[in-house]
């Protein structure tokens, strides 16, 4: 059976957004390093090796909510989510959705919050390979101490996206700047 995916692009503060969609809901967000191809080999990879097909309408709620959201009209999403991962990444992804708009927490919380305390590692992971980034917040993941560590889009966009929530206030201490140490959503796993 061919999966009908359908995706839009979109401008927005943080530079260009693809959004693609099944028929179950939003299955993936592009943003920041590596776009679009790291976008469509996720979507090949994941979802089916059929190109998909672009249609603004069929996502014009998705890209409405995402601009009110760069807006800072919006703090939620109520948009349908087809959330593809392991049982390990859907229960990590679960617990960052819960992460208030505004607000940050640490993976090493988050580890404790599933019932994994030693597993902040694998939380991380978890948070990297997050094919829906700002629909799943984990930009609202941070280091200990509060440094930014990691952000698929680059850390440029993640502390644009903290700064648009109003929570960071300054440069923060970034750690994992340079690009063999920055870690990034694999579209391509």
């Amino acid at each position: 059976m061919k999966a009908d995916i359908t995706y839009a692009r979109m401008d927005s503060p943080v530079g260009p957004l693809w959004v693609a969609t099944t028929e179950m809901g939003i299955c993936a967000v592009g943003l920041g390093i590596g776009q679009p191809e790291a976008f469509f080999a996720w979507l090949a990879r994941h979802i089916a090796p059929e190109p998909p097909r672009e249609d603004a309408e069929t996502l014009a709620l998705a890209l409405a909510q995402l601009r009110e959201y760069f807006s800072r009209i919006r703090r939620a999403f109520d948009l349908p989510l087809d959330v593809r991962g392991t049982a390990f990444q859907k229960a990590v992804w679960a617990e960052v959705a819960r992460i208030p708009y505004g607000t940050t927490t640490t993976y090493s919380k988050i580890a404790q919050r599933i019932g994994r305390p030693g597993a902040a590692r694998a939380v991380g992971a978890a948070v990297g390979a997050n094919p829906l980034p700002i629909l799943i917040p984990c930009h609202r993941v941070i280091g200990v101490g509060g440094s930014l560590t990691g952000y698929g889009g680059g850390l440029e966009v993640k502390a644009a996206l903290l700064r648009l929530e109003g929570t960071l206030q300054r440069t923060p201490p970034h750690r994992g700047l340079g690009d063999a140490e920055r870690h990034e959503i694999d579209f391509r796993a």
